[in-house]
């Protein structure tokens, strides 16, 4: 699709490639099938909802490219096997619940032991634990925090 200052976009409309600032390249919306809309246009600011549906202002003057990101059926593909899998360069995972203590807070126990509480390798909450700072100066151009 054509890529356009998105104060130039209408409003509704499907965009993909989605700069942040000027000129810095498409940072949002990239992945095979996604999309955003432009929502609204106020001063020198346009509000987009991500595909994450998080509703989000950027500067007018970002390019963004007018359509989805093509190959939507790219979530649909069966590798089959694990060699197809290792082919692509990925390799197999452990499970948690199989390491040693040394290895994982999941790790450990006596006989098949469940895993406990959901934990990254690091000890930090694998599940609905927030990780942005509050902080963070860019967090006034969220409007609306994504639905869990």
């Amino acid at each position: 699709g054509n890529a356009l200052p998105m104060n130039e976009i209408p409003l509704g409309t499907i965009i993909s490639c989605i700069e942040l600032r000027p000129g810095q390249g498409a940072v949002m919306a990239r992945s095979a099938g996604t999309f955003a809309q432009l929502m609204a246009k106020e001063g020198k600011f346009v509000t987009i909802k991500l595909p994450s549906g998080e509703t989000r202002m950027v500067l007018g003057n970002c390019l963004a490219t007018v359509g989805a990101v093509s190959n939507s059926d790219h979530q649909l593909i069966v590798s089959g096997k694990a060699g197809r899998s290792r082919w692509l360069g990925r390799r197999p995972r452990t499970r948690p619940v199989a390491m040693n203590p040394v290895d994982h807070p999941m790790g450990g126990g006596e006989g098949r032991a469940s895993g406990g509480h959901p934990r990254s390798k690091n000890g930090i909450p694998a599940k609905g634990y927030r990780t942005r700072s509050k902080t963070k100066d860019t967090n006034r151009y969220i409007i609306e925090r994504r639905k869990k």
